[in-house]
């Protein structure tokens, strides 16, 4: 496995082209008139990806009126959908659907479908469906604005009530839930340009196909056709709901023309402080709804990767022959931790995505990006595949999304990081060394004798001099740590740090693979 990183700045695009209309409008309707019998499914979706890639991309050209453009941040929350007009909730299945209303933020529509053993069915916008508060609007003039985006609704935590469990709202962004845990961080349709490119794309959902449920179902399957400049895909997901809610993600991605970097399975976060980058001034000793990158490579080697909030965009990347696993995770899980008796930070969950079938060779890359504060998401990371199709043909991807709370399935199978804190102890340090105190626990460590002899093995492969090591067994807590004291050789450099805990010729832990940003 190669490991690389660099300094690039991520930046935006909106293009638009105009045509295709006529003949994508001519595929819904074949669509919409099929025979009944004949089931909706992802080939359907996928056929549609298909010739939309083969013209030219069209934006969404018409934008909401301007007394919706208009509303403020606290007026746009104050418009809300009517539960009691959810969809299913009348038959009493076991989910339920909710839309939410175009304005402010959220100025592109999407449409909506139900698939039913009948056949496809339009929902149309109805402005009796929302509550709009306070706001004195004039709906009835709108029209069928489409929506904005949808949640799905299921007895997450109890049969009394139905919580919310997958959202899906913005570009192709969604995120989801399990038992017990509040939103953080999303997942994405896909991500085109990140880095190294000239203009980040965004990617957007533009039609959906909820399935509806039978009753006692357990799962609720969603279709999607994705768009943009350079891309159109299709996409399934089927939502199963539980303490870990899992996604099995299905996609068939067409490029309309080259890009830099294709980034599947994208996941966004937030990382704002650590114990691992203090704040100096604020209360709370954490503020993040990820602490770390964690991957699995096919060699059966695990890395972490602690995130940081960097001055400047740092961008990492893992390059390895085979993808057994990675995801953005949040391992700190006590409220101790953070001290915000709002954000509850330790119950936002991980991500995890376990390819389905066999990725090839390619790179898990990771983009941190600088934030004044924690109403940011500034951390990215997704899969870049060795090779991409060729223009209009086929790149066919499968994977499973694990959300998580404390029971995360996806350990190391010896021992993982705890922690990791930076800062000096009794002694001072020289201007250009840092000090790293790094703990892990597991059940490789647990099973040693109390005299095992453990060492720290610890290298600075890139701009990097390990000044000190060392390995000892905390007594109050049960870990073992490893502290490391490494001078930075270049401070106008990044400087890459590896380390792990080995007992004679057996490692104990996964790689702590660290990053020291330019000063």
């Amino acid at each position: 496995m190669q490991i690389q990183f660099q300094f690039v700045a991520p930046c935006r695009q909106a293009a638009s082209h105009a045509r295709r209309a006529l003949t994508l409008t001519g595929l819904v309707l074949v669509v919409l008139h099929a025979d009944p019998a004949r089931a909706f499914g992802f080939d359907d979706v996928a056929a549609r990806a298909k010739l939309q890639a083969q013209g030219a991309y069209q934006s969404v050209s018409h934008k909401p009126p301007a007394e919706l453009q208009a509303l403020t941040y606290d007026q746009y929350r104050d418009i809300r959908f009517r539960p009691d007009h959810a969809l299913w909730r009348a038959e009493h299945l076991p989910f339920e659907v909710m839309f939410f209303h175009l304005g402010k933020f959220q100025t592109e529509s999407v449409r909506i479908n139900e698939v039913t053993s009948q056949g496809v069915r339009h929902i149309p916008y109805a402005s009796a469906e929302f509550n709009y508060g306070k706001n004195k609007l004039s709906p009835q003039s709108w029209g069928d604005l489409g929506f904005a985006g949808f949640r799905v609704h299921y007895p997450l935590n109890g049969t009394e009530y139905k919580d919310e469990l997958v959202v899906f709202l913005g570009a192709s962004y969604f995120r989801a839930l399990g038992a017990g845990l509040h939103y953080g961080l999303s997942a994405r349709g896909l991500a085109i340009d990140t880095v190294g490119g000239q203009r980040e794309e965004f990617p957007r959902f533009t039609e959906f196909w909820i399935v509806k449920p039978a009753p006692g179902a357990v799962t609720v399957t969603i279709y999607a056709l994705l768009d943009s400049p350079r891309a159109s895909g299709a996409y399934q997901f089927e939502v199963r709901p539980g303490a870990e809610t899992v996604i099995d993600v299905r996609s068939r991605i067409f490029l309309r023309a080259r890009v830099a970097t294709l980034g599947i399975a994208p996941l966004t976060s937030m990382f704002a402080f650590g114990v691992n980058q203090p704040h100096r001034a604020d209360f709370r000793p954490e503020v993040h709804d990820s602490d770390g990158l964690m991957v699995a490579t096919g060699d059966g080697e695990w890395l972490w990767r602690p995130l940081l909030n960097p001055k400047q965009t740092l961008t990492t990347s893992f390059s390895m022959r085979k993808l057994r696993g990675f995801g953005l995770m949040q391992r700190a899980r006590q409220f101790s931790d953070y001290e915000d008796s709002e954000a509850h930070y330790e119950l936002r969950p991980s991500a995890w995505i376990e390819p389905l079938g066999s990725w090839g060779p390619g790179r898990v890359e990771l983009v941190e990006l600088n934030s004044p504060d924690e109403t940011n998401d500034n951390i990215v990371a997704y899969w870049v595949p060795g090779q991409l199709p060729a223009m209009g043909q086929p790149l066919d991807m499968a994977y499973r999304l694990h959300w998580q709370g404390t029971q995360q399935m996806q350990h190391p199978p010896g021992a993982w990081v705890t922690q990791t804190r930076i800062g000096r102890g009794f002694a001072e340090l020289a201007d250009d060394e840092q000090q790293f105190v790094v703990d892990f626990a597991g059940p490789s460590l647990d099973a040693l004798p109390a005299d095992a002899k453990v060492k720290a093995v610890v290298t600075a492969p890139a701009n990097g001099q390990i000044v000190e090591s060392n390995a000892y067994r905390v007594e109050a807590t049960g870990a073992w740590r490893m502290t490391v004291r490494v001078k930075q050789l270049h401070p106008t450099e990044p400087t890459e740090l590896r380390g792990f805990l080995q007992s004679d010729t057996n490692v104990l832990t996964e790689t702590w693979s660290n990053i020291l940003p330019a000063r």
